[in-house]
């Protein structure tokens, strides 16, 4: 059974001999610059890294057997906040300051902090149009993917979630409260958000369409320990917005949504379901309320779960024969009468040894 054959039995929960994995195939199932090298290191692979997109090592890809490829990316609108301040800083395209701290970019100003409706109507918002020439790369690595049939296509979404932006823009508590006390600032915001979220799709959709077989999201929806918001919130403000989107991107690309959100979401996942979320990433485990079989007795019959390898605390502590432990755990919980990709919980950070990963490669294909 090749990989395609193979996703869509998991997408018709039809169980297999074998779990589809994603090692390294999108930016949110890939791993650190120092994960991989040491990844490369163990693997005995010399030569210069085998790179598109500025993704990981197409050699790690083919020797995990991830059943998977990508195109595509978040995009920098046309704009007139973008500029680039330093090598360690920046602004993006939504007007967003950016800072490189510990390897990591850093929020560093919310420019809509404190906004009233008025403000977030006269913002100067991006221009939602891609650049044709990056948009025709997209599609030649599409078509290139489709037409060599070895693996499902996916095409990463290209812009930011609404309620991350929202946060993002407007700073977190003063956007949270907003969501309380005046949630028709947050409603006037989502709105235009949206309204540029779907002129974008209209062009990265329509014309990615023939050769992918589906695409990603990402908004975090969850903490640690909980949803941030209560599905009842969810459902007034975010729920309209995000069925939209899904609405029309599964109308113009023809294919499955993959939604990413870290953290505990089982209290949304009946929401996130009615508004068209077809996959669900990253099954953080390590948070709370996120059992895998609780997981799959609710809702694994209407859901696809693709990660739940938990980087966080699991992969990085685990002895190598933990490691067949957790992967066949978790084939007989999320995996159970299919319905199962199986991947990290997020990417792989430098904490996680090679030979972890080698042991979850080994388990999953055997």
């Amino acid at each position: 059974m090749n990989s395609r054959e193979l996703f869509g039995r998991t997408m018709s929960h039809k169980k297999s001999d074998t779990l589809p994995i994603d090692i390294g195939s999108t930016t949110l199932t890939s791993m650190s610059k120092g994960c991989e090298k040491a990844l490369c290191d163990f693997l005995g692979f010399e030569d210069s890294p085998e790179r598109d997109d500025d993704r990981i090592d197409e050699r790690i890809l083919e020797w995990a057997g991830t059943d998977f490829r990508a195109v595509g990316n978040i995009v920098q609108l046309p704009s007139e906040h973008s500029r680039k301040i330093s090598e360690t800083e920046y602004v993006d395209c939504w007007g967003i300051g950016q800072r490189l701290v510990d390897g990591q970019w850093q929020i560093v100003n919310s420019p809509l902090k404190n906004a009233t409706i008025e403000d977030v109507k006269g913002y100067a918002w991006p221009t939602a149009r891609i650049d044709d020439e990056l948009m025709d790369k997209w599609v030649a690595k599409a078509k290139r993917l489709k037409e060599d049939g070895k693996y499902v296509v996916i095409a990463e979404h290209p812009y930011f979630g609404i309620l991350e932006l929202g946060m993002w823009l407007c700073g977190y508590d003063g956007f949270m409260i907003n969501m309380a006390l005046n949630p028709d600032v947050v409603k006037t915001f989502f709105e235009i958000v949206t309204n540029i979220q779907l002129t974008v799709a209209e062009q990265y959709y329509g014309e990615l369409r023939p050769y992918i077989d589906l695409t990603t999201s990402g908004d975090d929806f969850g903490t640690q320990r909980a949803p941030m918001i209560s599905a009842g919130m969810f459902d007034e403000l975010i729920g309209p917005f995000f069925t939209e989107r899904i609405r029309r991107t599964k109308e113009l690309g023809q294919c499955y949504y993959w939604h990413h959100s870290c953290g505990s979401v089982y209290d949304l996942l009946e929401s996130l379901i009615r508004c068209g979320v077809d996959i669900l990433n990253p099954v953080q485990l390590s948070s709370d309320n996120m059992e895998p079989k609780k997981l799959k007795d609710a809702f694994g019959d209407r859901i696809v779960f693709w990660g739940g390898v938990d980087v966080q605390q699991f992969l990085p502590n685990a002895r190598a024969e933990e490691v067949k432990e957790h992967v066949d755990y978790l084939r007989e919980t999320l995996g159970k009468d299919g319905g199962y990709v199986i991947a990290g919980a997020h990417n792989m950070q430098d904490d996680i040894s090679p030979e972890n990963i080698a042991a979850l490669v080994e388990a999953v294909r055997g």
